[in-house]
């Protein structure tokens, strides 16, 4: 089984590099105390954010007492640090400088170039959402990419890990004249970010997403990605509108059929195989998106729905067969559990056909 995170990051080896790092810029550095303080008792058993979370903490006892003085050298050692280990720098940021905002905001537009402040922007966007949203339109502006994606990606309304916003969960308008800035950057990974950000946006808002996807099909090659990746949440859903941007319909000239399961009852660890028909009646080329849907049942005895992409694009009249498979191997990130499930076909965002099969225990 691949390694968890957890055991990637804020290893032994990391943690040592840290502490030469900010020997170097602060030579009366205790790397032996903070090293036995982050390797205390029960560290092992901390998650990743947790150990984020505590590396920081130590940082925060052996730095100089004064948050001007510690932030200094850890501006000067964000270069030298990598990975997730580098996330605990603007944390420090989020846990000890939410009342000096004059060297705290410069300083996570410092740390964002190296890693990513986009977690520890949350608490200061939640104290003072105005001010923050001001410096958000300014950095959307930066020459540095990473501090452009910042601007996009720290106001996500639902970014994951991150400490919630209900005020931009509520009203995204504040969010939107900085995703306009941004929707034709020149970075892919900032407008993956204004993706990522009109997703979460349409969870609470669909229709306001759709009316602003709508305006941007069409415009360019780099808002006609932002809007297919902005929409994929829509688009799992079945949602009408957003099918017919990328112009996909329903047809009584498309059809599932000769849908088959190789095994109605498979074991955990095993993968169910299954296989179908596309028919399409028409004289014409018809744009198919095909997907399936697995009703998974969970610790609780109930059922948890996770739709999946099989395939999207222009078809030719007649028949396309297709074959699938699902791995019911456990990940760090999935468990299965024993009992019925359910898969079903989607044809243009319309459930086709249906079956049912028995997940067994190992």
């Amino acid at each position: 089984m691949a390694d968890k995170l957890k055991d990637l990051f804020f290893t032994h080896s990391s943690i040592n590099e840290m502490g030469n790092a900010i020997q170097r810029f602060y030579p009366s550095f205790d790397k032996e105390n903070f090293t036995a303080l982050v390797f205390g008792s029960s560290w092992e058993a901390k998650e990743l954010k947790e150990k984020m979370r505590h590396t920081t903490v130590c940082l925060h006892e052996v730095l100089p007492e004064s948050y001007e003085e510690a932030l200094d050298i850890l501006m000067k050692v964000a270069p030298s640090v990598k990975g997730f280990d580098a996330l605990a720098l603007p944390e420090y940021v989020m846990l000890y400088g939410m009342d000096n905002w004059d060297l705290s905001l410069p300083a996570l537009r410092h740390f964002t170039q190296y890693s990513t402040s986009e977690l520890a922007i949350r608490p200061f966007l939640k104290k003072d959402l105005e001010r923050i949203m001001e410096h958000m339109s300014e950095w959307a502006e930066d020459g540095d990419p990473n501090i452009r994606r910042l601007a996009s990606e720290g106001c996500r309304p639902r970014l994951p890990w991150a400490l919630g916003v209900p005020q931009l969960k509520k009203d995204p308008s504040p969010i939107l004249p900085i995703l306009e800035k941004l929707k034709n950057d020149e970075s892919d990974d900032v407008r993956r970010s204004v993706a990522n950000n009109l997703n979460d946006i349409s969870k609470d808002h669909p229709e306001l997403v759709l009316g602003i996807c709508e305006e941007w099909y069409g415009q360019t090659k780099y808002t006609d990605k932002i809007v297919k990746h902005a929409c994929r949440s829509l688009l799992k859903a079945g949602n009408e509108r957003a099918l017919a941007i990328f112009g996909i319909t329903n047809s009584n000239d498309l059809k599932i059929e000769y849908f088959k399961l190789n095994n109605r009852r498979i074991s955990i660890g095993e993968n169910l195989m299954f296989s179908f028909e596309l028919i399409i009646d028409e004289k014409k080329d018809a744009k198919v998106r095909l997907e399936y849907c697995l009703s998974f049942r969970k610790a609780n005895g109930s059922l948890s729905k996770k739709v999946f992409k099989i395939a999207e694009g222009t078809y030719r009249p007649g028949k396309h067969p297709f074959t699938r498979k699902y791995s019911f191997v456990d990940l760090s990130t999935r468990k299965h559990y024993a009992g019925d499930h359910h898969i079903s076909i989607i044809l243009n965002g319309i459930e086709a056909v249906k079956d049912s099969f028995e997940l067994m225990p190992m």
